[in-house]
């Protein structure tokens, strides 16, 4: 399930289809939504996901990652300038899931990031943090990031997760500037139906996951 979050992102970072029409607020039956600049190119479908999913599911260990594997949707991508940084949203519904994941399994959930990213990155000191949004929290890596094959290109890589009442999220970007992770740490997201805010709080590295 894991593995599947991440590999869905690492494949957003380099397999985009052409972009479609911009927008300024994403809103997902999940119950959140993410505001970004208008210049950022909306990607409404990544055709690699469905091979994806196959692959990661002849490879899990337990019925129960296999599930989480069929049901994890990639809700959005965004990119923007060149070289081009990327924005993703992915998630997990509880009701195609079959059960729900608690605030205590939230660093569980996302802690495979940075394993999954290693297949395509070279990544050099890793942050973590946790924080509340709202009345959620948010669990935070981020870490400087080198694509394999390209060592010259690189990335900040980002990941913020938490969980809602009908499913899990993560938020990720690659980010090739400070302006295009700005953007992503200032987007407004409403969780839940709550007062919309910055997806990333200034303060947001200062509490460690499980502290």
């Amino acid at each position: 399930m894991r593995a599947v979050l991440l590999s869905a992102f690492v494949l957003a970072t380099g397999v985009l289809a052409a972009a479609q029409t911009p927008t300024q607020a994403h809103h997902s039956s999940l119950g959140f939504s993410y505001t970004l600049p208008t210049d950022w190119q909306i990607v409404n479908e990544n055709p690699s996901l469905p091979v994806l999913k196959e692959q990661q599911a002849q490879t899990a260990g337990s019925e129960e990652e296999k599930k989480g594997i069929q049901c994890v949707q990639l809700e959005l991508t965004a990119r923007h300038g060149a070289p081009a940084s990327v924005i993703s949203v992915l998630q997990l519904p509880f009701a195609c899931f079959g059960q729900k994941l608690t605030d205590a399994e939230l660093p569980g959930f996302a802690e495979g990031a940075s394993e999954q990213l290693k297949q395509s990155f070279d990544l050099a000191a890793p942050q973590y943090g946790s924080y509340p949004l709202g009345s959620h929290t948010m669990w935070i890596e981020r870490a400087n990031g080198a694509v394999i094959d390209h060592p010259e290109a690189r990335y900040t890589i980002e990941i913020a997760c938490s969980v809602l009442k009908l499913g899990a999220v993560c938020w990720m970007t690659a980010a090739s500037d400070n302006a295009a992770l700005q953007t992503f740490e200032e987007g407004k997201a409403s969780l839940d139906g709550e007062r919309p805010v910055a997806l990333v709080p200034p303060n947001a590295f200062d509490k460690k996951p499980g502290t």
